[in-house]
């Protein structure tokens, strides 16, 4: 796919490239892995499987202002969440750097790029998953314009979706709604995600998703650095073949609706995942004490009233409780009396599974 998409690349002069400024804009979401991608092989492609849930509220909206450049090499220019020269800046352009194989154009561009994300950044809340893809569904966006050809929504979002890996890997689940597979190994592939393919239950289409921010500070260890600590970490071989077995549990507990072999799953995944931290050399620590007492708080809870709820863990202190529709009135009353006072500023983000991502109309292309 790697030597496809740089043989298909749209190699084009800089005179090719219209002066006129133009525009174009996504906005996609965030999404909380149930099964676990911790350790990366070349390019982002996954040491494991994984399994997510896109999210709808959680979201990076991106613009992207374009036109020929004046200079030799295309100008960048990089504004998030209202913030010039903002640190994620040089991230971006390295990231665009990398593309340039597959989109030789943009060496003749100018862009000007503004970001804004609708929750905390560099948290541990996947906000490097909604932002890489938004920009990679821009840059795509850009090129099917610069062909004047719709491409299939099937090989766009395929394309959209390798892209993003490139930026950040679990970006290459954001680019699709619903539940989301990446490298499952009966039809996967480790450089782009899958709408997950087996049938999802009713009664677990839709769950909510409701956040407990415990801390909104940056993370301490990048998740970047956690997964090159899993190359000589000594459970790696078993944290494969874990994520294998959890994997079929999760497809089998969406197609059948059955919440507590969702439940057993996904938070061994969660617990797993820190546990992985843990135990690397050097081992960290990413969970604060409130993360600890909301997961012991919905333990007790779920044993005394038999309430569908479960929760996990993204690469940080914040807490992703799930629960199907029907739970949704007595859960969260009781969030609001247990959880709110371990979250930070009493913050909770209540939100739910997405549709994927949408794209914003600028100027009146599409």
């Amino acid at each position: 796919m790697d030597s496809t998409y740089q043989k298909e690349a749209l190699n084009l002069k800089r005179e090719d490239i219209s002066p006129l400024p133009a525009m174009v804009g996504w906005e996609s979401p965030s999404n909380i892995a149930l099964v676990k991608y911790w350790g990366k092989k070349e390019t982002q492609k996954p040491v494991n499987p994984s399994l997510s849930m896109t999210l709808s509220h959680m979201s990076t909206r991106t613009e992207v202002h374009y036109t020929r450049t004046k200079y030799q090499r295309g100008q960048r220019w990089f504004r998030f969440n209202s913030e010039d020269n903002h640190p994620f800046g040089a991230r971006i352009i390295g990231y665009l750097e990398n593309l340039e194989p597959f989109f030789p154009f943009l060496a003749h561009m100018d862009l000007y790029i503004d970001s804004k994300n609708s929750f905390p950044h560099s948290a541990g809340m996947a906000s490097s998953a909604s932002a890489m893809s938004a920009l990679a569904l821009c840059i795509c966006s850009i090129e099917q314009r610069l062909k004047n050809q719709q491409t299939k929504p099937g090989e766009f979002y395929r394309k959209a979706s390798f892209m993003a890996r490139l930026g950040s890997g679990s970006a290459a689940r954001s680019v699709y709604g619903s539940f989301v597979e990446w490298a499952e190994p009966s039809n996967g592939s480790e450089e782009y995600a899958q709408p997950l393919s087996g049938k999802v239950n009713p009664a677990m289409a839709f769950l909510h998703d409701s956040i407990m921010i415990t801390s909104t500070r940056t993370k301490k260890v990048k998740s970047t650095e956690g997964h090159a600590r899993m190359e000589h970490h000594p459970y790696r071989s078993s944290r494969i073949q874990q994520a294998l077995t959890n994997q079929q549990k999760i497809r089998e507990a969406l197609a059948n609706g059955n919440f507590q072999m969702l439940a057993e799953a996904t938070e061994e995944e969660a617990l797993s995942l820190h546990a992985l931290m843990l135990s690397s050399n050097p081992g960290f620590v990413l969970i604060n004490q409130a993360t600890i007492h909301i997961i012991e708080a919905i333990r007790k809870f779920r044993d005394q009233t038999g309430a569908r709820i479960t929760f996990t863990l993204d690469a940080g202190p914040n807490v992703h409780v799930l629960y199907p529709t029907g739970e949704k009135e007595g859960i969260r009353k009781w969030m609001q009396q247990a959880l709110e006072p371990y979250c930070e500023n009493g913050t909770m983000i209540h939100d739910f599974t997405g549709k994927g991502p949408e794209k914003i109309d600028l100027d009146g292309n599409n």
